[in-house]
C-alpha cells in the first residue's frame, strides 16, 4: 500500500508541477526568455489567493477567476514595458533582466508580507478520500483537477485559437510569421501574460498544500526548470510527464532516503537527462 501511496501522491503533485512549469516553458520556448521571475509569480499569487481567503473570504478556486485575468495583464505590461526593449539582445541581457526583476518583487513581498511562514488553512475542512488505505485530501484532488484544467486551456489555445497558432509560427520562426503579417511584439507580450497568468493561478493552488513565504520562490524556479528538461521544451504533453516524473522521483527519494535528499535526486537526474536526453521526454521543435 505505500507503493500505491506514493503513485497517487506523484500522481497530484506531478500535475501541479506541470502546471508550475508550463507558462515558464511557455516564455523560453516562444520569446527565448529565460523568466527567472517566475518563480516569485508563483509566490505572489499563493499571497493573492491567501489574502482574498483571510480578509473576503474567497475561496480558492473563485481565486483562480481573479488571479488569471490580473497576472496576465501584469505580464502583459512588464514585457510590453520593459522586456521589449531587449528582446532581440543575447539571452545573458534577458537573463539579466529578469533577475533584476525577480529581486524588485520577491525584496517587495518580503518587505511587505514579512520573510514568515504562512498557511491557506479551509474553514472547515475539505476531509480526505480513502481507498484501500490509500489518503488523499480532497482540497488536492479538486487543486490537481484544476491545475490540468489549466494546462488543458493552454492545449486548446494553442491547437484551437488564432492566437495561439500565431504563438506556435513565432516560436518555429520569428521571421517567416513576420511575413506573414504576425505582429511578432504583440504575440511576444500576450506570451509573457500567458505565462504570468498561468504562474499566478499555480501559486493560488499551491498555496493549499505548501507554506507560503517570498523564500519559496527560488524552490518553484528550479522546479520549473527541471521539469521542463525533463518533459522537453516546447510541449505541453512533455511538461505533464516531467511533472509527473519529477514527483515520482521525490517521492521515491523522500521514502527511501528521506525528503532532506529529494530535492538532490531531482537535480541529479536532471544532470542525467541533460546528458543522455537532453531534448527530453516529449521535447519537439514547436508546441503542440
Amino acid at each position: 500500500m505505500l507503493a500505491a501511496q506514493v503513485l497517487i501522491n506523484a500522481l497530484v503533485l506531478g500535475c501541479l508541477y506541470a502546471c508550475i512549469a508550463i507558462g515558464f516553458s511557455l516564455v523560453w520556448g516562444v520569446l527565448n526568455v529565460i523568466n527567472l521571475i517566475h518563480g516569485s509569480f508563483i509566490v505572489l499569487g499563493a499571497y493573492l489567493a491567501w489574502g482574498l481567503y483571510q480578509s473576503l473570504h474567497i475561496s480558492p478556486w473563485y481565486a483562480l477567476a481573479i488571479a488569471a485575468p490580473l497576472f496576465f495583464a501584469f505580464g502583459y505590461v512588464i514585457q510590453r514595458l520593459i522586456l521589449n526593449r531587449v528582446i532581440t539582445a543575447p539571452v545573458l541581457v534577458t537573463l539579466t533582466l529578469t533577475f533584476g526583476l525577480d529581486l524588485i518583487l520577491n525584496n517587495a513581498m518580503i518587505y511587505y508580507f514579512k520573510a514568515d511562514y504562512r498557511k491557506l488553512t479551509l474553514t472547515p475542512p475539505m476531509g480526505s478520500i480513502s481507498l484501500f488505505d490509500v489518503v488523499v485530501p480532497v482540497d488536492r484532488l479538486i487543486a490537481t483537477a484544476s491545475a490540468l484544467a489549466l494546462t488543458g486551456v493552454l492545449y486548446l489555445i494553442l491547437r484551437r485559437l488564432r492566437v495561439g497558432r500565431a504563438i506556435v509560427a513565432v516560436r518555429l520562426d520569428r521571421d517567416a510569421a513576420t511575413l506573414m503579417g504576425v505582429d511578432v511584439n504583440s504575440i511576444y507580450a500576450i506570451a509573457f501574460g500567458l505565462g504570468a497568468a498561468l504562474a499566478g493561478c499555480a501559486g493560488v493552488l499551491m498555496a493549499l498544500i505548501f507554506p507560503i513565504s517570498p523564500l519559496t520562490s527560488t524552490a518553484y524556479l528550479g522546479k520549473a526548470f527541471v521539469v521542463c528538461v525533463l518533459g522537453g521544451l516546447g510541449s505541453v504533453s512533455g511538461a505533464l510527464a516531467g511533472g509527473i516524473l519529477l514527483a515520482l522521483i521525490e517521492g521515491i527519494g523522500s521514502t527511501l532516503i528521506g525528503p532532506a535528499h529529494a530535492t538532490t535526486l531531482s537535480f541529479v537526474l536532471l544532470i542525467i537527462f541533460l546528458i543522455v536526453r537532453p531534448q527530453g521526454l516529449l521535447g519537439r521543435k514547436g508546441f503542440e
